[in-house]
């Protein structure tokens, strides 16, 4: 497919996502969501045992701000210092901090406050959106897209999507076994995210498109 047309989905997806923020966002207000939030979290915390929690605790971990700072830094040093692929930088680090600013100011507007059913660890500040799901979705999201872009091999671009996808819906299925989020503030998260992310990969695709006219032009 050409680069008209990758701009096209990218585009087209950023839209349908802030359209199913906006489905969840009304729901939420409205209350109308209750009953599925509740019977989801009954169903996956039927599932509870030892091995599953301490399994369920890694990945939230995994999905946390600590861990997500610490993955970031290693990325920003790889397309620094090793890559040189200076606006790749500038793109990942304006996914990661427009995910951040997005869900903290959401939770300060909605003001929902956490599940309170069965709690398998604390959490503190509001709930939705759910920042591990917006988070998640946003790092794996444009490492995943970044690595893909270097990577000629079918197979392993596949892998690469597998295990973004992987991390990305155990980490938002970790707060939802574990008490701390309803599913609707993780899918919510998983939405504004996906608009965000790429609404910046059409943004640099674009400006990638214009600087390449640009060098062919002064070439002639």
């Amino acid at each position: 497919m050409n680069l008209k047309g990758n701009l096209s989905i990218a585009f087209l997806i950023s839209f349908i996502s802030l359209m199913g923020f906006g489905v969840m966002a009304v729901l939420v207000s409205k209350q109308t969501i209750v009953h599925f939030d509740s019977t989801i979290i009954s169903f996956v915390q039927s599932f509870e045992a030892t091995m599953l929690t301490s399994i369920m605790k890694f990945f939230t971990v995994i999905g946390g701000a600590k861990l997500i700072v610490v993955i970031s830094l290693l990325v920003l040093f790889l397309l620094y210092k090793v890559l040189k692929h200076r606006s790749e930088l500038i793109l990942f680090i304006a996914v990661i901090a427009g995910a951040n600013v997005l869900f903290a100011s959401l939770k300060l507007l909605f003001h929902r406050e956490r599940p309170d059913l069965h709690r398998l660890i604390e959490a503190s500040n509001y709930s939705f959106p759910s920042g591990h799901a917006t988070n998640a979705f946003a790092l794996y999201g444009i490492i995943t897209f970044l690595l893909w872009r270097h990577i000629p091999s079918r197979l392993v671009r596949i892998i690469l999507i597998i295990l973004g996808v992987f991390m990305i819906l155990t980490i938002g299925l970790s707060r939802i076994y574990l008490g701390v989020h309803y599913p609707s503030d993780v899918i919510a998260g998983y939405f504004i995210s996906a608009c965000w992310l790429t609404f910046a990969i059409w943004f640099y695709q674009r400006y990638k498109e214009k600087q390449s006219v640009r060098k062919q032009t002064s070439e002639r």
